[in-house]
């Protein structure tokens, strides 16, 4: 019997979401792999009538998602932080661009760097173009497809979560992205049915990535001769050894594991990009990159908003990558953008933005510029079209520039490296997501979960990569941005409105029934004013006159049927008074000792109020709902009573206000910092 229970609580899967995944997982994987063909071309099939017919349904979510965000930036919800007003970012912010980089493009960027140039150079939709004309389209649209909008459809999922997840205490889970709207439903089916498709999306998007850049490691360990051939046993070892890998590091925590090779991979990919600028035609790649970047700014709202609809030579072209990359980003970003929101508490919503926008996007430009662009001009001037004659075989063709290259075999090398720590920290942060849907964010999930995930994982994504169904389940992954494009919007029309609510809270002003600091002690207020209290002084302040306050207004309070708590703190002293709340929100008001340095100017002018240190103490007040707090040190026994009620009144007025329901809910009082 013991052993019964151990079992249930070493196991934090919600059956709600884990079963019926598993179930679809399952049972997709199993047709894919018995019917490969069959399934591929009648998924290729629905997806060839969905691009055509609801393309501008992607322009146009793709397109409300970045002027959306955009719109948050500069507007005066960006100073809003991911978390209470006092929150501060756990990691830095090199650590957590490198993270937000991995997870959101890994292998993608390798496998594409010098393929998805090469390819819009050569495609027939262009033909037509002189070679300078195709050159430019190919950077860029190559610009267009990694840019700013990839980024805005992840951003958009990452910042609802981290929003709600931190500033609601909401579960990180997609469905608490829907609380405006659908209030504590979210815990009900509905809730379930949106983290089984986050959960499905993000296992097949992981599947098809790691299938297809298995087959790049292949390709590249056979160039250097490290393995005798490109085959299916061989990809089975480096698939066993990377998601072995993959699955330590996410059981070791994002601080350790996922963070250290982020961080590895950042510089290492930055090495092999400067390798190839200083290696290649510098001069041209440096103004090349400049034209295009300006090429992309003075086109960028013709590309957003073309569906080429005028150009029915392009229609194919247009559908098969600009529509195709749409659909692919957001079929990822339940994955990318959970794991954004993972690492994304305490920053602003308008550092959360640019960061997300601006970085990774021009990072992105200045990669593709230096690889697409190198290997356009070595197939112009020195590989006589050989490449061109490649972009059929992507897994080769990053392999097959190098050798244009001086240092073939260190780049070569160096790229097989990236590569590989690409895989691990893509498995990593997905089966680390993974976990987290399937467990509703548990606090100490068991590791064998992590386990579970990986292995299921790499089996899955090795029998779809031998019987060749990777395809099918990619294109069936396409299919599914469609509706989720949809439940996007939702997203942001659930963010706006909250971000309204919350504005609303925090801006919400006092009552004018009570104003401390009359005019009757003012004697006693400039005395105050032009001397300076050490620790002890206000220590003794909050003890005595604080308590004194706290203590006849909690006896008020309790002879009007209201409980109420008043805690001493050391270190530093501080009083709170407490009214504990089981549906809405607790009331806190305190009063803690402050440090304050004082400039030197105040210290040596003797014309100013003596100061004998730099340090001195004030008591502070704070609140529950971390606002900012202010100096109380000349406020009378009653002026602080006068001011607890003051913002006991704020408080009652707002929780009394129907649509602050959410921001007021008790969700803040389950969770701690």
């Amino acid at each position: 019997m013991e052993k019964r229970d151990r079992k249930k609580i070493n196991m934090t899967f919600d059956k709600g979401v884990v079963v019926p995944s598993l179930i679809f997982i399952i049972g997709v994987c199993i047709f894919a792999v018995i019917f490969p063909t069959a399934i591929n071309n009648f998924l290729n099939q629905v997806k060839d009538v969905v691009f055509v017919n609801l393309n501008w349904v992607y322009v146009w979510c793709v397109t409300i998602f970045v002027i959306f965000l955009v719109f948050l930036m500069f507007s005066r919800y960006g100073k809003i932080r991911l978390g209470n007003n006092d929150s501060k970012p756990e990691h830095s912010f090199f650590s957590w661009i490198a993270m937000l980089f991995a997870a959101g493009m890994g292998i993608g960027l390798m496998y594409f760097s010098v393929a998805e140039p090469m390819q819009h150079y050569t495609s027939e939709a262009f033909a037509n173009n002189n070679s300078i004309n195709r050159a430019k389209n190919a950077q860029l649209y190559t610009f267009f497809h990694w840019g700013i909008h990839a980024w805005a459809i992840y951003g958009l999922v990452g910042l609802t979560l981290a929003y709600f997840s931190y500033r609601y205490r909401l579960p990180l889970s997609l469905r608490s992205c829907l609380y405006p709207l659908l209030k504590n439903k979210i815990n009900g089916k509905w809730g379930s049915l949106i983290d089984v498709f986050a959960l499905c999306s993000t296992f097949f998007g992981i599947t098809t990535t790691l299938g297809f850049g298995v087959v790049q490691i292949n390709s590249g360990l056979v160039k250097l001769n490290i393995l005798p051939e490109s085959s299916f046993i061989y990809q089975v070892i480096i698939v066993l050894i990377l998601v072995s890998c993959s699955v330590i590091s996410a059981t070791s925590g994002v601080n350790k594991g996922i963070k250290l090779l982020s961080n590895i991979n950042i510089l290492a990919a930055v090495a092999l990009m400067l390798f190839v600028l200083f290696l290649g035609p510098t001069g041209y790649l440096i103004g090349s990159f400049t034209n295009g970047l300006g090429n992309y700014v003075n086109s960028f709202f013709d590309l957003t908003f073309n569906t080429h609809v005028y150009e029915e030579e392009t229609l194919p072209w247009f559908y098969n990558w600009t529509i195709l990359y749409w659909a692919w980003w957001i079929s990822w970003s339940p994955f990318v953008g959970i794991f954004m929101a993972r690492i994304s508490k305490g920053r602003t919503i308008k550092e959360f933005i640019a960061a997300v926008l601006i970085l990774p996007t021009a990072f992105n430009f200045i990669w593709m510029s230096v690889f697409g662009n190198s290997a356009i001009w070595i197939d112009l001037n020195e590989a006589g079209g050989a490449l061109s004659n490649m972009v059929s075989d992507p897994d080769s063709l990053l392999f097959q520039f190098f050798e244009y290259l001086p240092l073939t075999g260190l780049l070569s090398y160096l790229s097989i490296s990236i590569i590989m720590i690409f895989f691990v920290t893509s498995a990593d942060s997905g089966i680390m997501v993974m976990n987290s849907i399937s467990s509703q964010n548990a606090a100490n999930p068991p590791k064998w979960q992590m386990v579970f995930w990986g292995t299921l994982l790499a089996v899955l994504a090795l029998m779809l990569l031998n019987a060749g169904g990777l395809q099918a389940l990619q294109t069936m992954t396409l299919l599914t941005a469609l509706p989720f494009a949809v439940i996007m919007l939702l997203f942001a029309i659930s963010l706006m409105k909250a971000l309204v609510i919350d504005q609303d809270y925090y801006e919400r002003g006092m009552s004018v029934s009570t104003i401390p600091w009359s005019g009757e002690f003012w004697k006693q207020r400039l005395k105050q004013i032009v001397s300076f209290k050490d620790r002890d002084a206000v220590d003794k302040f909050i003890m005595e006159d604080v308590q004194q306050a706290f203590n006849e207004l909690k006896e008020e309070f309790e002879n009007n049927g209201i409980s109420v708590k008043v805690n001493r703190y050391q270190n530093p002293v501080k009083l709170v008074f407490e009214i504990k709340h089981d549906i809405v929100n607790d009331f806190t008001y305190g009063v803690k000792s402050q440090k304050h340095v004082v400039s030197e100017f105040l210290v040596d002018d003797d014309n100013l109020p003596e100061m004998p240190t730099k340090n001195s103490y004030y008591p502070k007040s704070f609140f529950g709902d971390s606002r900012e707090g202010y100096d109380v040190q000349y406020f009378t026994k009653n002026e602080l009573i006068s001011d607890v009620l003051k913002h006991y009144e704020r408080f009652v007025k707002i929780v009394a206000e129907e649509s602050n329901e959410m921001f007021i809910s008790a969700h803040s009082n389950e969770i701690k910092d």
